[in-house]
């Protein structure tokens, strides 16, 4: 079995076909759903939120069997994952995708379970903290996207979980927990 680092490529990344976006409909969506599958699974296990286009991308060449991913494959696996709503397109030009492995409330679950795993109920930390902190090393919050550690918290400010405060730079913005 074929590895990229530590992470175990499906049988499916050795064919040279599924490096070609196939005509025929039926073996198409097959072969996007499994690409759509390899791609949120690669990205949460090496910690990648975006992917670009133009980028060098791992997934997207195979030097074994000497076959890459054209631009327009590239975009429809994208845009399935996008279509799917574990993605957005962060350009308008759609050349850069902020991948979402958890969905947005899925990530405010996670940011719960870490507070009350952590006894933080009705304590304050700041953003950076959940994202490097010491308490979070070793869990799925640690290294993650801004972007998406915010829009979690927001969320979870909606919901009535936490009050977000602004401090003199994005550095020191807190929350301050209330479940």
């Amino acid at each position: 079995m074929q590895t990229l680092g530590e992470f175990k490529l499906p049988n499916f990344f050795n064919y040279p076909p599924y490096f070609t976006l196939q005509p025929v409909r039926d073996t198409r969506d097959k072969q996007i759903q499994l690409w759509k599958e390899l791609i949120l699974d690669y990205c949460r296990t090496q910690k990648i939120f975006v992917v670009g286009l133009d980028e060098d991308f791992p997934l997207f060449s195979n030097p074994v069997i000497e076959r890459s991913l054209s631009n327009e494959a590239r975009e429809a696996f994208l845009s399935a994952v996008v279509s799917e709503g574990r993605a957005e397109w962060t350009d308008k030009s759609r050349r850069k995708c902020l991948l979402l492995w958890h969905r947005i409330q899925d990530w405010a679950d996670l940011i719960i379970r870490f507070a009350k795993d952590n006894g933080l109920e009705d304590s304050v930390m700041t953003v950076e903290e959940i994202r490097s902190g010491i308490e979070s090393r070793g869990t799925e919050l640690h290294g993650m996207d801004r972007t998406i550690l915010m829009r979690a918290l927001k969320y979870l400010e909606n919901k009535g979980k936490l009050a977000i405060f602004k401090g003199t730079s994005a550095d020191d913005e807190g929350i301050k927990f209330s479940i």
